[in-house]
């Protein structure tokens, strides 16, 4: 595998050099077995997740909306040493679905490019960027959106193009 992108400024360029190519990527996935297309994505998700050192970026934190769950709420609201009425007021709104989401953007507990809560972080960010789950070509609209700021979702993407002879 070649040298791995980590700079934010060069992803964000190649990124809108290749929004057409990505667009065309999307639709040539689509032709494919979506469980050999998972095979590859969780390979390469496994190679390449360790190497990139989230917590020197941080950019989805800085970036995306972050849902919760009532739980999740609670856990935090123990951890800091709050009641649940106070963080809500302090750090979460309700969606006009009624999803609780973090009030901000980017999301209050990061410091820098790290989580101030990270042993304590939502499944919606543990999860982040999602790679290890399956029918990625389900969910391909919506990676694509993160190609951009995520060094991760980038990575996978740009050795997937060569897995699958797309280039």
């Amino acid at each position: 595998m070649k040298n791995l992108v980590t700079n934010l400024k060069i992803i964000n360029s190649v990124a809108a050099e290749n929004n057409d190519e990505n667009d065309d990527f999307r639709i040539f996935l689509k032709t494919l077995d979506s469980c050999k297309v998972d095979i590859y994505v969780h390979q390469l998700n496994d190679t390449i997740s360790p190497q990139i050192d989230c917590t020197q970026c941080g950019n989805c934190c800085k970036s995306l909306m972050i849902n919760i769950t009532t739980d999740e709420a609670t856990a935090l609201a123990a951890h800091l040493n709050m009641d649940v009425p106070a963080l809500t007021k302090k750090y979460i709104e309700k969606s006009n679905e009624g999803q609780l989401i973090i009030n901000t953007i980017p999301c209050h507990f990061l410091m820098e490019t790290s989580c101030t809560i990270y042993q304590n972080r939502f499944t919606e960010c543990r999860e982040f960027p999602h790679l290890h789950k399956e029918n990625f070509t389900s969910r391909l609209f919506g990676t694509l959106q993160y190609y951009a700021i995520c060094p991760i979702i980038f990575n996978v993407v740009e050795a997937l193009k060569t897995c699958v002879g797309f280039k």
